[in-house]
């Protein structure tokens, strides 16, 4: 697992991936400041109170509020967005690392969307529902939210870069089998998307780690797939 993960960082900056990288700064700065104004502008609409200094609480609190949901939901709209350009990074790194694998299986831009956004409205709705712990709860916090967002992140990438090689029934019978591997693997994710900065090239970085990932999970070869 480890040796997966210091591939996927020490490929980051190779020739292939330098223009993705560079696209994913683009795209998360964007995503995350359209992400800060959407939030702002929500809870910038609730209702107030007659008594003005509750009202001023409430609006520190917004304040908080805005920073902490913008952070909490930018992993699901980064991921999403960035979905469109993970076959480039797949790419990449298989001609780097897996040479000589055949084309993979082609994907429709809707089922590539799709795939996306169930990821997205899951994670924003889990996420949301498990907010109370993480403000109340410190310490418990961050195992809800490594868990929570390390399984949704796990099964995500995973099934990302395995549909390119197998069918959904495969890909669905191998995550059964190495459920435990693929939950850790997104654990990792889950983590370095909750460290800012590193969060922006995060859905680069979790796409060459899930990939090596996969390629070293024993599975027998279905007849048809694309080794």
């Amino acid at each position: 697992m480890l040796k997966a993960w210091f591939r996927a960082l020490g490929q980051l900056f190779s020739p292939p991936l330098r223009r993705v990288v560079a696209l994913s700064l683009a795209l998360a700065v964007a995503s995350f400041i359209v992400l800060w104004v959407v939030v702002a502008f929500a809870l910038g609409h609730l209702p107030t109170i007659g008594w003005r200094p509750l009202n001023w609480l409430v609006e520190l609190l917004g304040v908080v509020g805005v920073a902490l949901l913008s952070w909490l939901l930018f992993p699901a709209v980064a991921t999403m967005i960035m979905g469109l350009f993970i076959e480039r990074v797949a790419a990449a790194v298989e001609a780097l690392d897996y040479p000589g694998r055949g084309a993979p299986r082609r994907q429709s831009i809707r089922e590539t969307v799709m795939t996306g956004l169930r990821l997205m409205l899951l994670s924003i709705a889990l996420n949301l529902l498990a907010l109370p712990i993480y403000v109340l709860l410190p310490g418990i916090n961050v195992f809800v939210f490594l868990g929570l967002n390390g399984y949704l992140f796990g099964r995500e990438y995973f099934e990302t870069v395995a549909l390119r090689r197998l069918d959904a029934t495969a890909v669905k019978q191998l995550r059964h089998r190495c459920a435990g591997r693929i939950f850790f693997a997104g654990v990792m994710v889950a983590g370095m998307f909750a460290v800012p900065v590193i969060n922006l090239i995060a859905p680069v970085v979790a796409t060459a780690f899930m990939l090596h990932v996969f390629e070293g999970l024993p599975r027998p070869a279905p007849a048809g797939a694309a080794f």
